[in-house]
C-alpha cells in the first residue's frame, strides 16, 4: 500500500509498504489532516517521533470487514490517544494527560496511508451527517473544545485569541459556541485575518497595530475576560497578562517547547487565572464528533487545500509555505 512516510528531519516520501499486520480493526482511510504536530515531526524537533514513521492522527476511514462490532462499511475515526493506565494522571481519572501518553501517528504509524489497523477501543463511530473532509477535523475540534472548557469562557465573554492557524480559527469557533460575545484574533498573515473576519471575528494585524490598543477600544480600557493563546510566539506571551481584566483568565493552547518569560508581577497583581490545556478527554472527543456537523459551514471555509496522497511528497511545505497562504491542508489518502 502507499503511505507517506518521514524518513528523517525534513524528509518525507511517498512509499509502498506492507499492509498492517498488528491486531485489531482495518480501514481504509479517506482522508488525514496535516496538524502543527506533524510539522513538528517534519522539522525534525518532536523529541519522541522516530523514523521510518507513517504520519497523521486526525484521520477518517472505513472498516474494511467485520470486526469487534465494527461493520464493513462503516464510516469511524480514531481517538488517538493512548494511554498507559497505571500512571498518576491515570489512575485519577485523567488519562489524557497520562505520565506515559503516548498517540497514533507519533509513536506508532499513523493514518497518512491507504490503510490503518487500530484498536477497536479506540475507534469513534462518524455520524451520517458528517461528511468525510470534515470528519478529518474532528481531532483538532476536540482540541479546541477542551480549550473553551478550561477557559471557563461564560455568556457575552470579550475573548481575545492570539494566533490565527487552525488552531487559532477553530478556537475561536469553539469560545463562540460556548457564549462569547466579542472575539479578537490577531495574527500577521493577511489571508489569515480575512478569514477569521469572514468566520465574523474581529482580525487584528499585529503588524499593522498593537493588540493592546486593540483590546484596549474593545473593551474601554478593561481589558479581555479570557485570552487564548495559539501562536507559541514568546512576545505573545510576554504580552498576554497585559491584554486580560483584572480577575481574567488565560488559557495556554500553544505548547512553549522552552522557558519562556511571563509578567508573573501581572498574575499577582490583577490575580489572574492561568490555565494549560492539552488534547481531550474521551467525552470531549465524543462532543466534537457530535458538533462538526453543527459547524459544517465555518469549518469548511478552514480546509483550504486537499492533496492526493500519490502527490504529499511537498505536503509539508506546502503548509508551511507563508506565500501560500493555507490553513487546514488534507491528504486523500484514496488519490
Amino acid at each position: 500500500m502507499k503511505a507517506l512516510v518521514y524518513e528523517g528531519p525534513r524528509t518525507v516520501a511517498v512509499r509502498d509498504v506492507p499492509r498492517p499486520k498488528t491486531k485489531g480493526v482495518r480501514l481504509r482511510l479517506h482522508y488525514c489532516g496535516v496538524c502543527g504536530t506533524d510539522i513538528g515531526i517534519y522539522a525534525g524537533s518532536h523529541p519522541r517521533a522516530q523514523a521510518p514513521l507513517i504520519l497523521g492522527h486526525e484521520f477518517i476511514g472505513e472498516v474494511i470487514e467485520d470486526h469487534a462490532g465494527f461493520t464493513k462499511g462503516q464510516r469511524v475515526t480514531a481517538f488517538p490517544l493512548i494511554s498507559c493506565g497505571a500512571c498518576h494522571p491515570c489512575r485519577t481519572g485523567s488519562p489524557h494527560v497520562c505520565a506515559n501518553l503516548r498517540l497514533l501517528g507519533i509513536d506508532c504509524d499513523g493514518g497518512m496511508a491507504e490503510e490503518i489497523t487500530v484498536a477497536p477501543e479506540l475507534l469513534v463511530p462518524v455520524p451520517d451527517d458528517v461528511p468525510d473532509e470534515l470528519a478529518a477535523l474532528i481531532e483538532p475540534v476536540a482540541v479546541c473544545l477542551r480549550v473553551a472548557d478550561r477557559a471557563a469562557v461564560t455568556m457575552g465573554d470579550t475573548c481575545v485569541v492570539t494566533g490565527a492557524g487552525p488552531i487559532g480559527l477553530i478556537t475561536a469557533l469553539m469560545l463562540r459556541h460556548a457564549g462569547g460575545g466579542r472575539i479578537l484574533i490577531s495574527d500577521i498573515a493577511p489571508g489569515r485575518l480575512r478569514l477569521a473576519e469572514e468566520l465574523g471575528f474581529e482580525p487584528v494585524n499585529a503588524r499593522a497595530e498593537t493588540l493592546a490598543a486593540a483590546v484596549a477600544a474593545a473593551t474601554d480600557g478593561d481589558g479581555a475576560d479570557v485570552l487564548v493563546e495559539c501562536s507559541g510566539a514568546a512576545p505573545a506571551a510576554l504580552e498576554m497578562t497585559r491584554l486580560v481584566r483584572t480577575g481574567g483568565t488565560i488559557c495556554l493552547a500553544s505548547l512553549f517547547k522552552a522557558p519562556t518569560p511571563v509578567a508573573l508581577l501581572d498574575m499577582s497583581f490583577k490575580e489572574l487565572r492561568l490555565v494549560g490545556s492539552r488534547v481531550y478527554t474521551r467525552e470531549e472527543f465524543r462532543r466534537a464528533t457530535a458538533l462538526v456537523a453543527q459547524l459544517e459551514t465555518p469549518l469548511a471555509k478552514l480546509i483550504t487545500r486537499i492533496v492526493p496522497l500519490s502527490d504529499a511528497g511537498d505536503v509539508f511545505e506546502l503548509a508551511t509555505d507563508p506565500e501560500a497562504g493555507m490553513v487546514k491542508v488534507l491528504v486523500d489518502c484514496r488519490g
